[in-house]
């Protein structure tokens, strides 16, 4: 029986191992091919002249002020919603849980938007690229967190009603989308045209928009957070075995829980603050890794990470090539890939008595 566990484990390790390296190749992969995609002709010699420090102009600012912050803006967001989406599942024990699902992404959505028209972090002004610009992204994400805090606390506090089931928590979540979606229309309702039209567009979801300073903010906000996830690994996995279990391991119960919904907020309102909402990311890429290599939390993580910020990098290449010249926002085509395919994963989950 010890050797017959022995060998499972080993076993898994090594199936655990060769996803994380399969995904890692995969995500250079696309990495090379998402700067060479575009309206501009960029080849695989332009990457190595700029390497060599003698690429022309052009190349320059095409790769490194256009392509080359998208790249990384795509996988941060990726990584910080897949990560958001399985640490949530796991601090709820609820397989639908997400922060699209909970309301987070929406509450999000209305502080940016309030940020924008109420608070003034928005400037508007009309030119090929842009009609609206966020002069102050200190305030819109600060606005877009706070007011995430309110779906946190809500779902929390039916957590803890002992007849909440995951269902009630999940109906909750969307009875508070469907409040902050109202909130999101009445202050489109009062805005003028240039704002109005920017706020639409803006909530399709779109990389396309940020410079390197938004990069910089998300860089120093995704990056400590996601550690800190990786290291609650252990905590996370005895939470998914119920409070009384967790808390005879020593673990604090309240404070894990607590910590983990807000810095799983913090991440999406500053993702969503920056490019708007990208549906699907933080709850079907979960369930995609859980089926592939598994449950533990100690792997679940950092490879959700991996393979979200591949998942979005993707889409978000597609959209830009698929109907070339004109960019697709990559909201659009998260929502008609994952919609489809969480059906897929809920009906074979049924089958399997997953659910």
């Amino acid at each position: 029986m010890p050797g017959e566990i022995l060998s499972k484990y080993k076993k898994s390790t090594r199936k655990h191992k060769w996803f994380l390296v399969i995904v890692s190749f995969l995500t250079v992969l696309v990495c090379i091919y998402s700067l060479l995609s575009g309206a501009s002709d960029i080849g695989i010699g332009h990457i190595i002249d700029l390497l060599r420090g003698s690429s022309d102009s052009i190349s320059w600012q095409v790769l490194i002020q256009i392509r080359l912050p998208r790249v990384i803006a795509a996988l941060l967001s990726g990584a910080a919603l897949a990560v958001s989406g399985a640490v949530i599942q796991s601090l709820l024990r609820n397989p639908l849980a997400s922060p699209f699902t909970l309301g987070i992404s929406s509450a999000s959505a209305f502080g940016a938007a309030f940020a924008i028209i109420v608070l003034g972090a928005g400037s508007s002004y009309s030119s090929s690229f842009d009609i609206h610009a966020i002069n102050n992204p200190y305030v819109l994400t600060i606005s877009a967190f706070l007011w995430s805090l309110v779906s946190v606390a809500v779902v929390l506090a039916l957590s803890k009603y002992r007849g909440a089931t995951p269902e009630i928590i999940i109906l909750s979540g969307i009875i508070i989308s469907s409040l902050f979606g109202a909130g999101l229309s009445a202050m489109q309702y009062f805005s003028d045209s240039v704002q109005l039209a920017s706020i639409v567009f803006w909530t399709f979801g779109d990389l396309g928009r940020g410079s390197w300073n938004e990069v910089i903010i998300i860089v120093a906000v995704v990056v400590p957070v996601l550690l800190y996830f990786i290291s609650q690994g252990w905590n996370y996995k005895a939470l998914r075995s119920g409070d009384e279990y967790a808390a005879s391991l020593g673990v604090n119960v309240n404070r894990v829980r607590l910590m983990g919904m807000l810095a799983a907020s913090l991440v999406t309102a500053v993702v969503v603050s920056f490019y708007g909402i990208i549906a699907f990311i933080g709850l079907v890429v979960p369930h995609i890794v859980r089926r592939i290599a598994g449950t533990d939390e100690n792997f679940l993580i950092p490879a959700s990470a991996l393979f979200g910020a591949l998942f979005l990098l993707l889409s978000d290449t597609l959209a830009r090539t698929i109907i070339t010249p004109v960019v697709m926002p990559v909201g659009i085509l998260t929502s008609f890939i994952g919609a489809p395919l969480f059906l897929f994963l809920l009906v074979r989950g049924m089958k399997k008595g997953y659910w």
